[in-house]
């Protein structure tokens, strides 16, 4: 993760970007980014959501890499580490989320209380 943040790093000021990158422009990027992510599964069914052409999964890696790149420059600007971060969130799913409570069941953590 250390070596693809520092080549994003190197990819934006080589270009002068840091002074558009603010918390506000890169979640509004990010969100974009998530959308065109979206979009390509727009109208498929959930079985042809598993079976993409391989024009469509290479369509649908640069969105993620998007995505990626776009939520590692935010983590970078506000200072937060995203692994730490998704580690966190997982410990707190878990208290919300109890195997034994909602193992096969799509229910948000208040419906199955």
């Amino acid at each position: 993760m250390g070596e693809l943040l520092a080549m994003i790093r190197e990819f934006n000021e080589a270009r002068d970007w840091g002074k558009f990158h603010t918390p506000k422009n890169l979640a509004m990027a990010l969100m974009v980014e998530a959308a065109e992510l979206a979009e390509h599964f727009q109208w498929l069914t959930g079985e042809e959501s598993c079976n993409l052409s391989q024009d469509k999964r290479e369509k649908v890696a640069d969105e993620i890499a998007d995505v990626l790149i776009y939520l590692l420059n935010l983590s970078d600007r506000l200072a937060i580490d995203p692994v730490a971060a998704a580690r966190a969130k997982i410990g707190k799913n878990g208290e919300r989320y109890p195997a034994e409570k909602v193992a096969g069941k799509a229910l948000k953590y208040s419906d199955y209380e």
